[in-house]
């Protein structure tokens, strides 16, 4: 696909997650304005002057125009219930879903690749039923249920992690990044709290992170230990083994670096379901103040422009990362790349 055609697919499929962040949230029921003033204090004039100033009381394809109009412009309007800009109140969450997502990823990789591997290497042997039991298991468990259950054992029953937040309120840190656990070892807040405040944003994160890796973990170390068994059968690796090559550099350099390739397109996949779909639950269990759990109350309140706002935000991001995912395939694997060419 050339660039042409890929800006054009990229721009229809905007406008399709557009169209459905507008009009499939209107098709539930409930009154915003009814929910914003309530129904005791509400008069016939103060309902038609809110309605009024939020343009619901145009015809919904005008809305709609309105609504992409001033979203090119980066205007998604502002929040029904707060009254601040919607971009200024999304922006200033993602960086909070961003970390949690990125964390579980590097807890995904550090725990699910090396799995994998293990299990490929011990096939059929204990270790690879144990293995394959676990992921199993870590990939059937709801994360709602996952993450109560987490909060009951860590939080509640050890007391070794908060509950829920990004670190402690008794340290006053000014957001620069958005990225907690940077912003704790700034040199302003390291020179008043030392390591403190980033230790308690890493016990902050720490658990919520781990609900959200689970089944990441869990695919990452199926797929491991099927692409690794595929690959250890192949001539080369019997061509390095009869060179005299180390057993570890044969199985953690030639062979992990060539069963990698597929895991890298799932991989992406994992990212995004992660940070949209993972988040969503994972940050409304642990009280993680992100687009998940800003949205989820958005919902509730049917604050329409935070809604659009942030599905929009979510589905430029799940291109962007999709794009992202599609040159990382062509890096590691030259046949497609030679194709594509």
């Amino acid at each position: 696909m050339n660039t042409s055609n890929r800006f054009f697919s990229l721009l229809v499929t905007l406008l399709g997650i557009s169209f459905l962040a507008f009009f499939l949230i209107r098709l539930a029921p409930g009154d915003p304005v009814m929910l914003l003033i309530g129904e005791r204090g509400a008069d016939a004039e103060q309902y038609q002057a809110m309605v009024a100033q939020l343009g619901i009381d145009r015809p919904l394809f005008s809305q709609f125009l309105i609504f992409m109009g001033n979203a090119v412009t980066g205007d998604f309007g502002s929040s029904v219930v707060s009254r601040q800009p919607v971009l200024n109140e999304l922006l200033a969450r993602w960086p909070a879903t961003i970390e949690l997502g990125v964390s579980a990823m590097v807890i995904a990789l550090l725990l699910g690749i090396p799995a994998g591997v293990i299990a490929a290497l011990n096939r059929n042997k204990v270790v690879d039923f144990v293995v394959m039991a676990a992921s199993l298991v870590g990939y059937s468990m709801p994360i709602f249920w996952w993450g109560l259950i987490l909060i009951l054992f860590f939080s509640i029953g050890l007391d070794l992690t908060p509950v829920s937040g990004r670190v402690n309120i008794l340290y006053d840190i000014e957001p620069v990044t958005g990225f907690m656990l940077i912003d704790s070892l700034l040199p302003n807040v390291y020179q008043e709290y030392g390591f403190t405040a980033f230790l308690s944003a890493l016990s902050h994160l720490i658990l919520p992170a781990f609900a959200m890796a689970t089944i990441p973990i869990a695919v990452f170390a199926r797929m491991t230990r099927s692409s690794m068994l595929e690959v250890l059968g192949e001539d080369y690796i019997r061509t390095a083994k009869a060179k005299g090559l180390s057993h570890y550099r044969i199985i953690w350099i030639h062979a992990l670096r060539n069963a990698l390739i597929p895991i890298v397109t799932v991989g992406g996949i994992l990212f995004i379901t992660s940070v949209i779909t993972g988040a969503i639950l994972t940050e409304t269990i642990f009280g993680w103040p992100g687009i998940g759990s800003y949205l989820v109350n958005s919902v509730y309140a049917r604050d329409y422009p935070v809604i659009q706002g942030a599905i929009l935000l979510i589905g430029v991001f799940v291109i962007l990362t999709n794009s992202v995912i599609e040159q990382l395939y062509l890096i590691a694997n030259p046949k497609m790349r030679n194709k594509q060419s």
